[in-house]
This record gives structure tokens, sequence and C-alpha cells, in this order.
């Protein structure tokens, strides 16, 4: 069960006349530099092909699929979640719940390629990574994540600019695919850093990182952190913020969570225990905290292990 997952406002659903199929029935909203389509099916299906020509970005908005994609395993694809396919990849998809009362919904945004380009060479230039060969780059290993509440905001904006008859559509959608392209190299970023896959030794976040898992119960300051990357308060700053879209401390926060999560999957241990290990000072601090990040008191958490 998890809680981090921030939700899309899903659409309104097509009205039944004007459905042409039952099975990934497509709406699409055309624009200069994308498509948008929306899907909606309404039985279950097995191993339904699809496939762009462009880069595209995919979030689910109701129901569940079961994806397949490149040569990896099956997994679940469930609201507030994304994938990123690259052009001329066929996914096969399985719907195994869907029904008239329950329809599957979901988004496909394909992005033309020079977007894409135009956007990464615009930030490669305008804000240059730290070290000569780090560039802003989408990362397609890494290309199914949950949306965090910034990345979930821009795809409602760019739902709301690509479905508007407004005529500067075309310009705010151009500057929001712009904003959704930042957010999706962010996430990704962070992803690969959970994972355990983010050991670049040259890129000043690294050593940053390593530092703040291995004291999370001392008092971590930004000035700590600013001389682990041999940079001054401000410059650090900018630069973890631009690589991770969250402040330092936002990030030494969501560490402190997640590693309160991994100790209250022991049944025994009691919740003060948890509080202190996990470098927070005051129990009802971290208790209101925690139920803000997950939606559930850290002891309801615990109970959801109990076997």
């Amino acid at each position: 069960m998890n809680h981090q997952r921030a939700l899309i406002n899903p659409p309104h659903l097509s009205n039944e006349k004007s459905l042409k199929t039952l099975v990934e029935n497509r709406t699409v909203y055309s624009l200069n530099h994308c498509e948008l389509n929306l899907f909606e099916t309404y039985e279950s299906s097995v191993l339904v092909p699809l496939k762009f020509n462009d880069l595209v970005v995919t979030s689910m908005l109701r129901g569940k699929k079961v994806m397949h994609l490149f040569d990896d395993p099956e997994f679940e694809y469930l609201p507030g979640e994304t994938v990123v396919i690259p052009s001329n990849v066929e996914m096969k998809i399985d719907f195994p719940e869907a029904t008239k009362n329950n329809p599957t919904q979901c988004l496909a945004l394909a992005i033309d390629q020079t977007k894409i380009t135009d956007t990464l060479h615009f930030l490669n230039e305008r804000y240059p990574k730290e070290g000569n060969d780090h560039f802003w780059h989408l990362n397609y290993q890494n290309y199914f994540f949950y949306n965090n509440v910034e990345l979930a905001a821009t795809i409602n904006k760019l739902i709301k600019e690509c479905t508007s008859t407004s005529i500067t559509k075309d310009a705010l959608a151009d500057l929001t695919l712009q904003e959704l392209l930042i957010r999706i190299i962010q996430t990704q970023t962070t992803k690969a850093i959970d994972d355990g896959l983010f050991l670049d030794p040259k890129n000043p976040i690294s050593p940053v990182v390593e530092f703040i898992r291995v004291n999370l119960k001392e008092n971590i300051s930004m000035k700590n952190l600013s001389e682990k990357a041999c940079m001054s308060t401000t410059s650090f700053y900018r630069f973890f913020k631009r690589e991770l879209g969250m402040s330092p401390l936002e990030f030494v926060l969501k560490e402190k969570i997640k590693c309160a999560k991994q100790l209250l999957k022991n049944p025994t241990i009691q919740i003060n225990e948890v509080c202190y290990l996990s470098g927070f000072e005051d129990c009802n601090y971290f208790i209101r905290l925690f139920k803000k990040h997950e939606g559930i008191t850290p002891k309801q958490y615990q109970l959801l292990y109990v076997n």
C-alpha cells in the first residue's frame, strides 16, 4: 500500500453514444508540438498493442492495466503513476478489470522530437550541470515512476491547455511541455537515487546524498551539505533544487520518512523509538509529518505489515 502517488484529475469519460470501440477508445487533441490521446477501455482484454512514432508520456487516470514493455517483466499500472516510452516502441496492454461500470482511462501525450531536442539544448545552454560531461537528458532505462505533486500538477495543466479552445493554447502548451520535461528528468534523478542507481562519483550530489543517509540522526544543516559539495550555500541550494526539483532540507525530510517506513516494518518496534532512530526529536511532530506525507499515522502504517 503506497500513499505517495499524486493523482491527476481525470477528464470526463466519453458519453456512450460517441464510443467507437470498447477497447482503447481514443480521443485526440492535436497541437503544434504534441498530441494528447485519451484512451478508455470498457471490457477486459489482453495484449492490446499500442505504438507511437514520437516519445510518449503516459499516465493512468482510472482503473488498472498490466503493461508489457521491452523485455522486462510485466507490471501493474495504476492511477498516480507515469510511464515514459521512447518513439516506435510497442507496448502490449492487459485490462484485467475493465467493465462498462469500471472503465480504465489513460492519457498518452506524444511529444515532437524537435521539441524535446530544443528543450534539452536550452537547458544545457542556460542551466548547465556541474562537470564537463553532465547534461540534461531523459533516461529511458528509468521509465516507470510515481507522480510527485509537481509532476501531477504539470500534467493537469497540460490536459487543460490541450483540451482548451483558447487561441493561445499552443503557446501555453509549449511552455508547459518544457516544464513537463524538466519535471520528468528531476523525478527520474530522484528515483535513481532512491533505487541506489545514482552513484556517479563526479556529480557533487552523490557525496551529499551519502552524507545525509549516514547522518540522518544528526542535525544536518545547509552549511554541512554545501561544504560536502564544495560549494557556497547559495550555489549548492540552487544546484540541488535544479537536479532534484526539491530543496536539500526537503530531501533530508524525505529520507527520514523513508527510514521510518523501513523501521515500521518491524511489528515490535515502538513509535517513539522509530521517531528517534529516523532523526526526529519530537514524537508529536514526527507523527504529524508522517501523516501529512503518507496519509496515515506511523501506527497505522506499522499495522499494514503485521502478518
